[in-house]
Protein backbone atom coordinates (compact mmCIF):
# COMPACT_ATOMS: atom_id res chain seq x y z
CA UNK A 1 0.00 0.00 0.00
CA UNK A 2 3.28 2.55 0.94
CA UNK A 3 4.63 1.84 -2.25
CA UNK A 4 1.27 2.81 -4.17
CA UNK A 5 0.87 5.95 -2.02
CA UNK A 6 4.43 6.85 -2.53
CA UNK A 7 4.14 6.29 -6.73
CA UNK A 8 0.72 8.54 -6.25
CA UNK A 9 2.82 10.97 -4.46
CA UNK A 10 5.13 11.29 -7.72
CA UNK A 11 2.69 11.23 -10.35
CA UNK A 12 1.00 13.91 -8.64
CA UNK A 13 3.79 16.28 -7.29
CA UNK A 14 7.19 14.27 -7.96
CA UNK A 15 10.59 14.46 -6.63
CA UNK A 16 9.38 12.43 -3.50
CA UNK A 17 11.61 9.04 -3.40
CA UNK A 18 11.10 6.04 -0.24
CA UNK A 19 12.54 8.13 2.15
CA UNK A 20 10.39 11.25 1.77
CA UNK A 21 7.48 12.27 4.24
CA UNK A 22 4.49 9.84 4.06
CA UNK A 23 1.80 12.60 4.57
CA UNK A 24 1.82 16.02 2.74
CA UNK A 25 -0.02 18.57 1.52
CA UNK A 26 -0.99 18.48 -1.94
CA UNK A 27 2.17 20.66 -3.04
CA UNK A 28 4.61 18.28 -1.46
CA UNK A 29 5.13 19.93 2.06
CA UNK A 30 4.75 18.72 5.44
CA UNK A 31 1.29 18.57 6.34
CA UNK A 32 1.30 19.58 10.30
CA UNK A 33 1.50 16.47 12.84
CA UNK A 34 -1.94 17.92 14.37
CA UNK A 35 -3.87 17.77 11.34
CA UNK A 36 -3.34 14.84 10.24
CA UNK A 37 -4.24 13.22 13.61
CA UNK A 38 -7.72 15.39 13.66
CA UNK A 39 -7.87 13.94 9.85
CA UNK A 40 -7.30 10.50 11.48
CA UNK A 41 -9.70 10.68 14.69
CA UNK A 42 -11.85 11.89 12.14
CA UNK A 43 -12.23 9.00 9.46
CA UNK A 44 -11.99 6.13 12.85
CA UNK A 45 -14.94 7.93 14.23
CA UNK A 46 -17.12 6.97 11.05
CA UNK A 47 -16.23 3.24 11.52
CA UNK A 48 -16.73 0.29 13.76
CA UNK A 49 -13.43 -0.03 14.90
CA UNK A 50 -11.93 0.57 18.38
CA UNK A 51 -11.20 4.29 19.16
CA UNK A 52 -7.97 4.97 18.56
CA UNK A 53 -5.59 7.96 17.89
CA UNK A 54 -2.24 7.55 15.79
CA UNK A 55 -0.12 8.44 19.02
CA UNK A 56 -1.81 5.11 20.27
CA UNK A 57 -0.43 3.36 16.75
CA UNK A 58 2.89 4.89 17.05
CA UNK A 59 3.27 3.47 20.57
CA UNK A 60 1.92 0.17 19.46
CA UNK A 61 4.29 0.14 16.34
CA UNK A 62 7.28 0.67 18.46
CA UNK A 63 6.09 -2.01 20.94
CA UNK A 64 4.99 -4.72 19.07
CA UNK A 65 8.88 -4.02 17.10
CA UNK A 66 10.55 -3.87 20.34
CA UNK A 67 8.84 -7.28 21.58
CA UNK A 68 10.14 -9.04 18.43
CA UNK A 69 13.41 -8.07 19.41
CA UNK A 70 14.40 -5.13 16.45
CA UNK A 71 17.13 -3.41 17.71
CA UNK A 72 16.37 -0.19 20.24
CA UNK A 73 18.33 1.94 17.93
CA UNK A 74 16.39 0.65 14.77
CA UNK A 75 13.37 1.36 16.53
CA UNK A 76 14.40 4.56 18.06
CA UNK A 77 15.72 6.05 14.22
CA UNK A 78 11.94 4.49 13.18
CA UNK A 79 10.13 7.03 15.53
CA UNK A 80 12.44 10.20 14.93
CA UNK A 81 13.49 9.89 18.40
CA UNK A 82 16.99 12.15 19.11
CA UNK A 83 19.04 9.03 20.77
CA UNK A 84 18.09 5.60 21.82
CA UNK A 85 18.23 6.63 25.53
CA UNK A 86 15.15 8.28 24.55
CA UNK A 87 13.17 5.79 23.44
CA UNK A 88 14.55 3.13 26.38
CA UNK A 89 13.18 5.90 28.74
CA UNK A 90 9.59 6.02 27.09
CA UNK A 91 9.43 2.05 26.67
CA UNK A 92 10.97 0.39 29.31
CA UNK A 93 7.78 -1.46 30.51
CA UNK A 94 7.84 -3.43 27.44
CA UNK A 95 11.80 -5.00 28.02
CA UNK A 96 11.40 -6.61 31.55
CA UNK A 97 9.96 -9.49 30.21
CA UNK A 98 12.40 -9.52 27.52
CA UNK A 99 15.60 -9.30 29.99
CA UNK A 100 14.59 -13.13 30.81
CA UNK A 101 13.88 -14.05 27.40
CA UNK A 102 16.92 -12.99 26.48
CA UNK A 103 18.77 -14.82 29.56
CA UNK A 104 17.58 -17.82 28.46
CA UNK A 105 18.60 -17.83 24.92
CA UNK A 106 22.33 -16.89 25.75
CA UNK A 107 21.91 -19.79 28.07
CA UNK A 108 20.91 -22.18 25.63
CA UNK A 109 23.51 -20.87 23.18
CA UNK A 110 26.69 -20.96 25.65
CA UNK A 111 25.34 -24.90 26.73
CA UNK A 112 22.66 -26.32 24.13
CA UNK A 113 21.67 -28.65 26.67
CA UNK A 114 19.99 -26.08 28.45
CA UNK A 115 16.32 -25.94 27.51
CA UNK A 116 14.58 -23.05 27.25
CA UNK A 117 11.37 -24.41 28.00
Amino acid sequence: MLTRWRHHQKDEIGGHDAEGPVFTKPDGTLMHPHSLSQAFDRAVAKTSLPRISLHDLRHTHASLLLRAGVPLKVVSERLGHSSPAFTMATYQHILPGMQAEAAATFAALVDPDISTG
